[in-house]
């Protein structure tokens, strides 16, 4: 839910009024855009600079309003850092800086001179910036019933950023490069939508209608309904919604962007638990509400997919989401049920709160199966053991390849959605055997993420590349950045369009 502030080009000499941006690098050394305002202004931004103490130095700035002899209601001077150390997540963030920046209470449109001291800046980063802006700006208000009140209580008219004008040196090129990165803002808003919703309203059946409007961007959307899943035997799946009212779904979706001929597809599949309080293994209700997130993984290969047709992506992408609910009632699995999962392995319920193991169980065998991929990826917040490994910086990765795993390595850094590798080995394999079964849902309290991933290998074949991402830490309650104040991350939509476009991408 973005805001409707429009984002346009222009070059650095266009016109400008309202409120104005401005940068210096480390020193300080003023961009030219600076000067020139410097000196229309009669040394104002000098002045503030030595009066402040401002160096340039990144994440600094210096604030001026209703500057005397400039045309313009208020002026930012904001620091770039040392020119030798900015990295392309910096830009992204920059954005994000200056959006936070100007709110539109002084003024509708905003102006950026976004330009460096020698080096000129690319397209490239210019559209980093400017996504920065786009993804900073969402806020989750659907429940708000009084949006603008008061102190009164009344509504009052609400003063919002209309217009940013980003003024670079190539406004035509930047443009274009934009385009491709308003629609992964778009695709991570969708995300967060999903993400933040309650789960009174986000219920599988509409998790899979809103994946539907995918149709839209070109996306072939199935949806498995619950008979069908019992008849293509998705019992482990099936298990976890039994206790609920609701009924579970697996949605599928297929973008075709490189063509028939272009062999086998990348494969993203997403665990969408939309509320979890445990099953018979009820949660703790300290904390439970955050369960309504616990479909985080799902959320993110929707928004992907969303995002991946709307810029119209040169490659073949399936998306496969397991969509239930895990409640407890009397019919709910219990602790100590057998169940067989679709690929014919018999899982022991040793607790019914270690669920999306099992969701997923059954959707990596029917994603490889069916489609056979040259590489599965899937992504869960499945385990609150990654969160004590890791804490909230970066998502665990699981893999049974290593160029697919240095892949996403790098593709983290590069997007600042980083990941962590973490092992699998025969002998963590050993803590899921079960002796009534083939395996049992959870490996004991030491190595909790470890042994999840052990679990859902053993329904990936081992000639299918294929990663395991534990995102708990990173898809709900997640720390706020410069590009996100919400609660809802949307993490891994920009993570896997830049794995897509530097490796999968035509």
């Amino acid at each position: 839910m973005t805001d409707q502030t429009t984002i346009s080009f222009a070059s650095l000499t266009a016109k400008s009024d309202g409120v104005v941006v401005v940068f210096a690098e480390e020193g300080p050394k003023l961009t030219e855009s600076a000067k020139a305002f410097d000196k229309e202004s009669k040394g104002l931004l000098a002045k503030a600079m030595k009066v402040t103490d401002f160096k340039g130095k990144k994440d600094s700035s210096v604030d001026l309003l209703a500057p005397a002899n400039l045309n313009c209601s208020r002026i930012v001077l904001a620091g770039l850092g040392n020119p030798e150390e900015v990295a392309n997540e910096d830009w992204l963030n920059l954005g994000g800086k200056v959006r936070a920046a100007v709110t539109g209470k002084e003024a509708p449109e905003a102006h950026v001179f976004l330009e460096a001291v020698k080096a000129e800046l690319s397209p490239e980063d210019v559209a980093s910036f400017a996504l920065g802006t786009v993804l900073r700006s969402y806020g989750f208000k659907k429940y708000k019933s009084k949006k603008n009140a008061g102190d009164d209580g009344k509504a009052t008219p609400e003063k919002t950023l209309k217009k940013i004008v980003i003024h670079c040196a190539d406004p035509r090129a930047a443009q274009r490069a934009f385009t491709k990165e308003k629609a992964v803002g778009r695709g991570v808003n969708f995300a967060r939508d999903l993400v933040n919703e309650p789960a009174n309203v986000l219920t599988p059946q509409e998790f899979a209608k809103r994946a539907r409007t995918l149709a839209k961007l070109g996306v072939e959307v199935e949806v498995l309904t619950e008979q069908r899943l019992k008849r293509m035997g998705m019992n482990a799946l099936l298990a976890v919604g039994q206790g609920s009212t609701q009924p579970s779904h697996v949605v599928v979706m297929q973008w075709k962007g490189a063509g028939e001929k272009s062999g086998a597809p990348i494969a993203f599949v997403g665990k969408g638990v939309v509320f979890d309080a445990g099953g018979i293994s009820l949660k703790p209700a300290s904390g439970m509400e955050d369960m309504k997130g616990d479909m985080a993984g799902a959320a993110c290969v929707v928004g992907l997919m969303h995002e991946l047709a709307e810029r119209k992506a040169k490659v073949n992408a399936v998306g496969v989401i397991g969509v239930v609910e895990n409640m407890p009632d009397g019919n709910a699995m219990r602790p100590g049920d057998v169940v067989q999962a679709m690929s014919g392995t018999t899982i022991e319920v040793l607790n019914t709160d270690a669920e999306g193991r099992m969701v997923l169980a059954d959707c990596l065998w029917y994603t490889q199966d069916r489609f056979k991929p040259k590489a599965m990826i899937n992504l869960a917040t499945l385990t609150g053991a990654v969160m004590v490994a890791l804490g909230k910086e970066h998502a665990g990765l699981f893999s049974n390849n290593d160029e697919l795993s240095d892949e996403l390595i790098k593709a983290g850094e590069e997007s600042g959605e980083k990941l962590w590798r973490l092992p699998l080995g025969p002998k963590y394999d050993k803590l899921i055997d079960s002796k009534v079964a083939d395996i049992k849902n959870t490996g004991g309290r030491w190595g909790g993420s470890i042994s999840a991933a052990q679990f859902l290998q053993r329904f990936v074949k081992s000639e299918t590349p294929w990663a395991h991402l534990d995102i708990a830490g990173m898809g709900m309650g997640s720390p706020e950045t410069d590009v996100n104040r919400s609660w809802g991350s949307g993490f891994g939509v920009r993570l896997l369009d830049r794995l897509v476009r530097d490796q999968y991408e035509k």
